[in-house]
């Protein structure tokens, strides 16, 4: 009976002894929430123009998609849920109120007067064209535009020496489609999962508006390095490049989650647009949940 006694005792406290260990190790992979700190800076906050300068040549419909993108984040119509507009919504959350983007003049550059290999300091000189105040200025290079770092960022935001922010996004059809592309396209690491159907038929302009619509956010949340950000101001996680990978509920790292499909054309999607448009949007870290928001 005794040895029946010492044997209860001794796996009541290996039970525990292994409860305890599984605590420890939940805590130990437990993630830290995600907070991205204010800084103290401006914002762009009210009406902000968006100029477009299109360096090499985009097809007339491929130039809609984006305009058309980028209407619908501020359309005074409303659009089916979920929609580009209720996306672009959480920025409202940061300081300072809404961010109303308003398209502005755009420059079509289809002669590649710089050349087919442009440096940051050329992109400088294209966005420094309009040095619009409360503006942005996003210069969009063509696919067989090569920029300096394109497979390291896919596009950036910063300032002109006019200190107007402005926005750079290739197109990746040709270039580091696995990266710049996903997950319209295979991805370069990682699971070799299938690439989803691209929303408007064309995976390297699909692909541009993903970025984009990540380096708007992040342009009108931390114009100048000293708005809303995580890690060193020089290599900032921002608004949506702090949730990057993130498209549906259940994503995990080379699933984008769970979207929307199209019955008539098998594309993906998560958000409506105008004139009927569809877009894949990546999830934008929410102020007020500290979490990774996704429409679906």
């Amino acid at each position: 009976m005794a040895d029946v006694c010492r044997l209860a005792t001794l796996s009541s406290l290996l039970f525990l002894l292994s409860l305890l260990v599984g605590l420890s190790m939940a805590a130990l992979v437990q993630q830290q929430p995600l907070v991205l700190k204010y800084h103290n800076g401006d914002l762009l906050k009210g009406n902000v123009t968006v100029n477009l300068v299109w360096y090499g040549r985009f097809t007339p419909a491929q130039r809609s998609i984006i305009v058309d993108f980028i209407h619908s984040l501020s359309s005074p119509v409303k659009l089916p849920l979920p929609s580009a507009a209720s996306w672009w919504k959480t920025t409202e959350k940061y300081r300072g109120g809404s961010s109303n983007l308003i398209v502005g003049r755009q420059v079509l550059h289809e002669a590649y007067t710089l050349g087919k290999s442009l440096k940051r300091y050329h992109l400088l000189a294209l966005a420094g064209k309009f040095n619009a105040v409360d503006g942005i200025t996003v210069v969009l290079t063509a696919a067989d535009v090569a920029v300096e770092g394109f497979c390291m960022s896919c596009g950036r935001h910063g300032t002109t020496r006019g200190k107007s922010a402005y926005v750079w996004v290739g197109n990746s059809d040709s270039q580091c489609p696995g990266q710049c592309a996903w997950p319209f396209h295979q991805p370069l690491y990682g699971p070799q999962t299938p690439p989803l159907v691209a929303p408007n038929g064309d995976v390297g302009v699909d692909g541009m508006i993903i970025n984009i619509a990540t380096l708007l956010a992040g342009t009108v949340t931390n114009p100048y390095n000293s708005g809303y950000f995580q890690g060193p101001p020089t290599a900032p996680l921002e608004a949506v490049s702090a949730c990057t990978g993130i498209y549906g509920s259940g994503s995990y790292p080379g699933y984008p989650g769970r979207v929307l499909v199209d019955k008539s054309t098998g594309a993906s999607y998560n958000a409506h647009g105008v004139n009927g448009r569809k877009f894949l949007l990546p999830a934008m870290w929410d102020p007020q949940t500290s979490t990774c928001k996704t429409l679906v």
